[in-house]
């Protein structure tokens, strides 16, 4: 049986944070955290698969999403404050013991959460999402230029052609063997939001930001190592972004690991949603609800 999605607005350090909300208050909680450039849109099938016996928490980052998009002049884009937006948020809904799903963004995101908090992780789930040098390869040249000289107009450019009209239809097509699967609405959503003023730059400041995340993949492994969590990973295969070396190196750290890749690109979900739901549903059936 299907429950109901709620859409909510939450006031987040003085920004207007937007959040889906579906299943049982009481059931363990899986917080979704979606990749750039989308929003918790992308994630509005997996929720309705799910809901009937999980509570799902899926908010927007601010300027992303229906979520506010503060100017620049005001609030710092940057990855360490998208993680304590995120961390308050689940602070004000009262949410101590959690699941996270990690995709793409809410990969560094995710882990900054799940590494200062280990207590409080019930399991992960990842897909296509980073936390090794093995995910960044040739889609991160310009990126990595960019982090080099922040005016490298040429970067800049490139940069900048990943989140217009034809960059998001080819981040949610490529690497996928039928198209046709996916929907539009995926990306002239995102282009709807990615084309407030000055969220341009917004983008380009998290392109910037990107940089913090490596030099905290160390620490991340050494929890993953450590804390030892539940993990199951679902992947694309034919990531382009975060090519598939970057799923196989968990399997260096992690002893609890479950790993399933699928004839997908980056956004998985959007021609395997179904199968990957089955899969997390299983997972969660045996890994966290039966300990709750």
């Amino acid at each position: 049986m299907k429950t109901q999605t709620t859409y909510h607005f939450i006031d987040i350090k003085g920004t207007s944070i937007f959040y889906r909300e579906a299943g049982p208050k009481d059931a363990p909680t899986l917080v979704l955290l979606h990749g750039y450039p989308a929003s918790s849109h992308m994630f509005r099938n997996l929720i309705e698969d799910l809901a009937d016996q999980y509570h799902l928490i899926a908010p927007d980052y601010p300027g992303y999403g229906r979520s506010e998009q503060p100017p620049i002049a005001e609030f710092a884009y940057t990855f360490d404050n998208m993680a304590l937006i995120v961390e308050e948020l689940l602070s004000k809904l009262n949410i101590t013991q959690y699941s996270l799903y990690l995709m793409d963004y809410g990969a560094p995101i995710g882990w900054r959460l799940a590494s200062k908090y280990p207590e409080r992780i019930q399991s992960l789930i990842v897909q296509n999402g980073c936390a090794y040098d093995e995910g960044l390869e040739t889609f991160w040249d310009p990126i990595k230029a960019y982090w080099a000289d922040k005016n490298n107009k040429e970067a800049e450019d490139t940069l900048r052609t990943f989140h217009n009209a034809e960059g998001l239809k080819w981040q949610y097509t490529h690497g996928v063997a039928d198209a046709s699967v996916v929907s539009p609405d995926n990306w002239e959503i995102d282009l709807r939001h990615l084309e407030r003023p000055e969220n341009d730059r917004i983008q380009l400041d998290m392109f910037y930001d990107y940089q913090t995340n490596p030099p905290k993949y160390p620490a991340w492994q050494e929890y993953l190592r450590t804390a030892n969590p539940e993990m199951l990973i679902v992947y694309g295969k034919n990531d382009y972004i975060f090519p598939v070396g970057g799923a196989e190196a968990y399997k260096k750290d992690v002893k609890n690991l479950e790993y399933h890749l699928y004839e997908a690109g980056h956004f998985a979900l959007e021609s395997h949603g179904v199968e990957i739901a089955a899969t997390i549903r299983d997972f969660l059936n045996r890994k966290v609800a039966n300990k709750q």
